[in-house]
């Protein structure tokens, strides 16, 4: 009976750590930025600089199941190029002038996407709460290709 629960918990033990993916950042042509344990239900954001009013704008992503989800974005203004789209999430005040756009939950196609990092101002970078690495700083003004695999 002992060697039973043993192997059942060993399973599950299995089961979740397959549910773990590593969310990896790669320069064109293939050379590795930065790479993330990331457990199923933990979430990591992609952070950078409004490149005209400079505030720091969010878009964040959870491993559901192994698959790269869109959950939120914060902007802290209505500036250029940012806004919410009705149908898609929830805005709610953040209490500061800015707003969250929650519950988008959108799977990202492939598991994967192309940004080109932006300047060393504009300072794209990934961060978990453990974490950040600046993709700016490794690769300005090329392609990233941020992926969960």
């Amino acid at each position: 009976m002992r060697a039973l629960i043993a192997g059942g918990a060993l399973s599950l033990l299995l089961a979740s750590q397959a549910l773990a993916a590593d969310l990896v950042a790669r320069v064109d042509g293939g050379a590795e930025i930065a790479r993330f344990e990331i457990a199923d239900g933990e979430g990591w954001c992609v952070i950078w600089n409004h490149s005209v009013q400079g505030f720091e704008v969010a878009d964040c992503y959870e491993n559901r199941g192994g698959r790269m989800v869109l959950v939120r974005s914060h902007q802290p203004d209505f500036a250029a190029g940012l806004g919410h789209i009705p149908g898609r999430g929830r805005q709610v005040s953040d209490g500061e002038g800015g707003y969250w756009i929650l519950d988008i939950d959108e799977p990202v196609p492939g598991d994967a996407y192309i940004l080109r990092a932006g300047s060393p101002a504009v300072d794209h970078r990934l961060r978990t709460p453990a974490r950040q690495v600046s993709l700016s700083a490794a690769a300005a003004r090329r392609p990233v290709r941020i992926s969960l695999e």
